[in-house]
């Protein structure tokens, strides 16, 4: 199994002149899911290379088990520190995308052409996609058989209630929740940083950094399900 990840390479915040990127728990988590049974994963982002961690993902407080494992394995350091650029890769081969989120997608990955036709290439062509937290956001220019492609399908991501409490409401391009909702997805929720996520079909939507683990491993079930038919 080839698992393209797709991380964004925007590492400023809004106008606020301050740090962001990925959400480390969201690569990490989904990425030793993945490796751990055996797929061959491949790690891309617009600019290739190192992208950026968000720091407050990197803050004492908010370590996961997966991120202590990730800082012991310099083997998947070097993984992301080398990143292939986006446009070197193709859905023809690779068997399904997984975008981890962190507030830098919103500002380039959802405007970005080559990864809105990339999600495209992949669903047209009958295999997955998933979006973690921020990251359903860069589902929003993406389209199928014409309409939004979240138009009529269960979905989740970062909520309003959580991008409040974060206090940056005011700073993100648009509320992940609000934008789903606009573009017709059915978007649905648990209480503030739990675990959720949801398979709709061929894509697999998560809610907040506590849910990459859960996503990560919808997906998988996903494709071995497909796998066995």
């Amino acid at each position: 199994m080839k698992i393209l990840m797709v991380l964004t390479s925007h590492d400023i915040l809004g106008s606020t002149g301050r740090k962001t990127g990925f959400w480390l728990e969201e690569f990490a988590a989904p990425y030793y899911v993945f490796t751990d049974a055996g797929a061959q994963v491949t790690v891309a982002s617009p600019k290739g290379g190192q992208p950026p961690i968000d720091p407050k993902s990197d803050d004492p407080d908010n370590q996961t088990p997966a991120q202590l494992r990730f800082k012991g394995d310099p083997k998947a350091q070097q993984v992301l520190a080398h990143t292939h650029r986006l446009d070197t890769v193709s859905a023809r081969d690779l068997d399904t995308v997984f975008y981890p989120g962190g507030h830098g997608p919103m500002w380039d990955l959802a405007e970005d052409p080559v990864s809105i036709k990339l999600i495209e290439d992949f669903y047209n062509s009958g295999k997955p996609v998933a979006a973690v937290c921020h990251a359903p956001g860069v589902l929003h220019h993406v389209t199928y058989k014409g309409e939004p492609i979240v138009k009529g399908k269960r979905v989740s991501g970062f909520t309003n209630s959580e991008e409040e409490a974060v206090g940056l409401t005011h700073v993100v391009p648009f509320l992940v929740e609000d934008e789903l909702k606009r573009l017709g997805g059915l978007f649905e929720k648990v209480p503030d940083w739990q675990s959720f996520t949801i398979t709709d079909g061929r894509m697999i939507t998560g809610q907040n950094p506590a849910s990459s683990e859960a996503t990560a491993k919808a997906l998988l079930s996903l494709m071995n399900a497909a796998k066995a038919a």
